[in-house]
């Protein structure tokens, strides 16, 4: 529990609010941080673990609880529900990501990731149109919080009618 949680469960939320502002470094030890680099450093490995299509690696950098919010879907909780999910994907998409741009919070524990996906669509999903290898490339993103030291949440962010109408298209 963060400090400012743990602060508002035992306050009204406006008095937590004021002593999180007067007091809140001296919660801090409550809710011990990554520094913001090794944040960075922990999503960049993330990242390239997908451009270089390595689950596994991928896995690694999440905890065993990780909370998946699938772009226009359900939220998935787990690294084995995480692992299915990513071979679904990899039968059904070629992707890599480029020009990344990961922001982290102060205090390390939220980031998010802004990026260009670009890919091929190699087989039909179930209630997706037809794939016949088309390309698409278009904005995307994912939220992260992360405690100790893992990705505990992953939220993907991503147009769902733009990635349809590229494919659609041809």
């Amino acid at each position: 529990m963060d400090g400012l949680r743990l602060i508002a469960a035992h306050f009204s939320l406006p008095a937590a609010a004021r002593l999180w502002h007067l007091w809140g470094a001296a919660f801090s030890y409550w809710s011990p941080a990554m520094s913001r680099d090794t944040t960075i450093a922990l999503i960049r490995r993330y990242l390239e673990a997908f451009n270089a299509k390595s689950s596994e690696d991928m896995l690694a950098c999440l905890s065993d609880d990780v909370a998946h919010d699938i772009n226009q879907g359900e939220r998935e909780i787990g690294k084995e529900k995480f692992r299915w999910f990513n071979a679904k994907m990899t039968r059904h998409y070629d992707e890599e990501l480029g020009d990344i741009a990961i922001m982290v919070d102060d205090s390390g524990n939220r980031a998010a990731a802004e990026f260009t996906v670009r890919g091929t669509y190699l087989s039909t999903d179930e209630g997706l149109p037809e794939a016949n290898g088309q390309h698409y490339s278009l904005p995307a993103g994912i939220f992260f919080e992360i405690d100790d030291d893992l990705i505990s949440r992953v939220t993907m962010s991503y147009n769902l009618t733009d990635w349809t109408a590229q494919v659609k298209a041809g």
